[in-house]
């Protein structure tokens, strides 16, 4: 028996508005799951901030922090999580951090916050002043099964160091005396020569600032996610015949001591980029 023309046109004007109304079920449905998500996420954050970082309470971390959850130096989980933050909250005890937006994506949040501590202990060998300060960040979070997996962060880290006096508040006074040099070094560093090529440095800048004719030295440093160290150090000379001396006496000074800066350098697979600088006209 054929089925008529009719018939198949009468069966599909049934069925086409059951299965838009299932295809359009199923899709409120994805929706009500994906916002439930979001919001899930973002109160794992607020917990975060409200109840482990502003009571310094870390013992949440495990429910919040993914154990994958990858750290500076290369170790993962909760633990990798609060070693930067614990330094921070050890060095300004009572630090608070305020969120000012949280928006949320598929299985990211970016969160705006904004910070104020007062600083009475050393922090990255910035002493301490004993001054109240703020600081403006933001990081984009990614969630998985509920938990912080990892974390892009930005913050005004020139805001951070003037208020830190670190660094001037007005930069354009770097420039300093245009007869002054600037003996500037950077170092990449593997992560398993850290240790031994930062005592070898604090050693270094204790000898130079004794030296005729130094005016000034800092350091910077930069750990990345697998725990390889960035490292610059900038050090401010009265002349260029100041810094060929004290060049001079550093490496007769090394003699005397037996070392090799050189053979360090190589067993440590470090690399080196460094230049003498004069102030730009």
């Amino acid at each position: 028996m054929k089925t008529s023309f009719y018939t198949i046109c009468l069966l599909l004007a049934i069925s086409l508005p059951a299965l838009t109304t299932n295809a359009q079920t199923t899709q409120k449905t994805k929706n009500k799951e994906h916002t439930m998500t979001t919001q899930k996420n973002k109160e794992v954050l607020a917990k975060l901030y409200d109840l482990a970082l502003n009571k310094n309470d870390m013992t949440l971390l495990p429910e919040l922090i993914s154990a994958d959850y990858p750290g500076l130096l290369g170790d993962k989980g909760p633990a990798a999580f609060a070693k930067p933050i614990t330094g921070l909250i050890n060095a300004f005890p009572g630090i608070q951090w305020t969120i000012e937006e949280m928006i949320g994506e598929g299985n990211k949040i970016a969160v705006r916050w904004k910070l104020q501590g007062t600083q009475v202990a050393p922090f990255n060998g910035f002493a301490a002043i004993g001054k109240t300060v703020t600081n403006e960040g933001m990081a984009i979070y990614e969630f998985k099964d509920g938990k912080i997996i990892g974390a892009h962060v930005l913050t005004d880290r020139l805001g951070f160091l003037q208020q830190l006096e670190a660094l001037p508040q007005d930069i354009t006074q770097l420039s300093g005396n245009k007869e002054h040099v600037y003996f500037i070094d950077k170092f990449y560093i593997p992560s398993a020569g850290k240790k031994e090529f930062t005592d070898r440095t604090n050693i270094n800048r204790e000898m130079i600032k004794k030296l005729p004719g130094f005016i000034k030295d800092a350091a910077y440093a930069y750990t990345d996610q697998e725990g390889n160290l960035l490292f610059i150090t900038v050090a401010e000379w009265a002349s260029m015949e100041a810094l060929k001396k004290a060049k001079e006496t550093v490496q007769a000074e090394y003699k005397k001591q037996g070392f090799d800066a050189a053979e360090m350098l190589k067993r440590l697979n470090i690399t080196v980029d460094r230049g003498v600088y004069t102030t730009a006209n």
